[in-house]
């Protein structure tokens, strides 16, 4: 059997290590992201889908879910082992099986999440996925040009730049937004990649 077949929408896909968790997001988590909801509106600022307040995050969480229904996207909610808590939100989308592509995005932290080392373990996990059990090529990932943490932490992991889509959509402000692409090739996570970033995880 291909690997690519394996990936199914309905299976509960965790994963982990010694630092964080990812699992299906569901309908009930959205108690445990309500605070970054109400507390930390900034988490979302240069998101095209925004999770503020408490009807911001129900429409979050129904909307992935509907995507994942209609295996379009897989959203995982993060726990991080280390502080036992709930610490934000990440997904594959744009799943394209037959051309073995996806992106992987629509990722926040709460404050004190980030900058933690939390996103490496997190990518760590879902790059490994992608690669070694769906056998995925091309892993690409997008952000608000004006988004410079994002950006470091995606170079940070081994994305290489690809370019800017320029005015390519909206913000939740209803502004046109230009777009940085990014990307790792499978070829580039077993020649280097995981290694060095399976380095970085140590220190």
């Amino acid at each position: 059997m291909n690997k690519i077949s394996q990936l199914n929408f309905e299976e509960n896909i965790v994963l982990e290590n010694e630092f964080v968790l990812l699992r299906p997001l569901q309908l009930n988590d959205f108690n445990y992201l309500l605070n970054f909801s109400l507390t930390e509106p900034e988490i979302w600022k240069y998101s095209s889908m925004q999770a503020i307040g408490a009807d911001g995050l129900k429409n979050y969480i129904n909307t992935a879910i509907k995507a994942r229904e209609e295996k379009k996207e897989f959203p995982f909610i993060v726990f991080d082992i280390i502080k036992n808590t709930y610490a934000g939100s990440t997904r594959f989308y744009d799943i394209q099986l037959m051309n073995k592509c996806l992106q992987l995005g629509f990722t926040w932290y709460g404050k004190a999440f980030q900058g933690s080392g939390l996103n490496k373990h997190c990518k760590y996990l879902l790059l490994t996925y992608a690669f070694e059990k769906m056998d995925i090529e091309r892993v690409e990932f997008r952000a608000d040009l004006r988004n410079e943490r994002s950006i470091a932490a995606m170079k940070s992991i081994g994305c290489k730049v690809e370019g800017i889509l320029r005015s390519n959509g909206w913000t939740a402000t209803g502004e046109r937004r230009d777009s940085i692409v990014l990307s790792i090739l499978k070829e580039e996570w077993f020649h280097s990649i995981k290694d060095d970033l399976k380095s970085k995880l140590k220190k």
